[in-house]
């Protein structure tokens, strides 16, 4: 029986980070994983659906280019190049994750293992002694009651890292993170895109302004979408495409359904004593906060839950932190939202949609709600000013850089 001072079951953004933390404090760890090491956001999530974001964009900012001065004749798309060129970021970054596990002591363990008590755990017919164990098992994607994945016609998250042909025309039932950034990929390859949502708005987690822009940016895009609306049943035509049957009775034919709902943990016992974390807690699943809550857990560095910020990625990125409006009772606030096509950086970029919305009390900012490039980071701002209480007054007296996009949040302050 091998002894270690910590037992980590899961090889994730919460469990990689929970070793390196474990190590750096001169604990002996173990870690599990039956998978890929990265976990879903690294293999199947944030980093290869990014990776592919990015060459959807670049395309079709290319297709624009003459209008800035640069001609691009023959302009074409090699879908396979774009997979390939994702499977090699997403190879890349994992072998280099590998390589820190080893070279920081962690024992990895590449096979299932199955936690027997707080302090015991079996892989492979062999038990490990741990003084502590982190379970981060991740989560899953959500199919419906009614609609099921079959891997071909209704396609899962991570079917559709797996395609290599594009479709002419697609559904997307859900309009959240994986939902969004997906209809901006299909719409920026030229595939024609409707979306499928349940909720009275798009994006339905974020500030209803965000949403209306969401809808607005979509609508110029040629993306279409319903919006309180389910898809009631599915039908395969002749094994080669898919009718969605809607609840407001229209049928819409396409070659495959993205199925968007969610996402579900993969283990739901839980051990008294053994800590839960990442999508496995089943809270917020986001890869930055699985991160938080491994430092917390292993280095005792908290962080305020309410101050987790969310991204949405494409052009223009969309983020927020802290309350939405439709939280908050009618004049009890302050307001302040300044275009982004007010910012000269903007113009030169070529890229004037979106906004900066701040909301305060007392001088002090409530939340914020970014739609613009470069707003995942722009957030990051807020959240510091909002954690550490500092006046919307003394961030008046802060120099931004100009031109930037981050003269966007100091316009808003002003206003306030």
């Amino acid at each position: 029986m091998e002894k270690f001072d910590l037992g980590i079951v899961g090889g994730g953004p919460a469990g990689y980070t929970a070793a390196f933390q474990a190590r750096r404090l001169g604990k002996s760890v173990v870690l599990f994983e039956k998978n890929a090491i990265g976990g879903v956001c690294l293999n199947r999530g944030c980093i290869p659906t990014k990776t592919i974001l990015h060459s959807a964009e670049l395309f079709e900012e290319m297709q624009k280019a003459a209008s800035l001065g640069i001609e691009a004749d023959n302009l074409r798309l090699d879908f396979a190049k774009v997979i390939q060129h994702k499977d090699e970021v997403v190879e890349k970054l994992r072998r280099n994750l590998e390589l820190a596990l080893k070279n920081s002591g962690t024992v990895v363990v590449k096979e299932f293992a199955e936690i027997l008590d707080e302090h015991k755990i079996n892989s492979g017919g062999q038990i490990y002694e741990c003084e502590k164990i982190i379970s981060a098992t991740g989560s899953a994607p959500s199919d419906l009651p009614s609609i099921k994945f079959d891997g071909k016609f209704i396609l899962s998250s991570d079917d559709i890292l797996e395609l290599k042909t594009l479709p002419k025309k697609i559904v997307i039932i859900g309009s959240g993170a994986i939902g969004t950034e997906w209809a901006r990929i299909f719409s920026s390859f030229g595939v024609e895109v409707v979306i499928v949502e349940w909720a009275s708005s798009l994006l339905p987690s974020a500030d209803f302004e965000v949403s209306k822009r969401l809808e607005r940016i979509f609508k110029l895009k040629k993306i279409k979408f319903y919006t309180s609306t389910s898809a009631e049943k599915v039908e395969i035509v002749e094994n080669s495409s898919v009718d969605v049957f809607l609840s407001n009775g229209e049928k819409i034919n396409a070659d495959f359904i993205l199925l968007a709902a969610g996402r579900k943990t993969v283990n739901s016992e839980k051990i008294i004593g053994v800590s839960y974390i990442g999508d496995e807690a089943g809270e917020i699943q986001l890869a930055h906060y699985a991160i938080r809550q491994a430092i917390k857990e292993t280095t005792g560095i908290s962080y305020q839950k309410s101050l987790i910020p969310s991204v949405i990625y494409g052009c223009p990125e969309i983020a927020w932190v802290g309350l939405r409006e439709q939280d908050l009772e009618d004049g009890s606030f302050q307001k302040s939202l300044y275009p982004i096509s007010a910012l000269g950086k903007s113009h030169c970029d070529n890229c004037i949609e979106g906004f900066v919305k701040i909301l305060s009390r007392e001088g002090k900012i409530l939340g914020a709600h970014i739609v613009a490039k470069e707003a995942s980071a722009l957030i990051q701002q807020i959240v510091i000013a909002i954690q550490n209480e500092i006046p919307i007054g003394q961030l008046k007296e802060v120099c931004f850089a100009h031109p930037t996009y981050s003269e966007g949040v100091f316009e808003s302050l002003l206003n306030l």
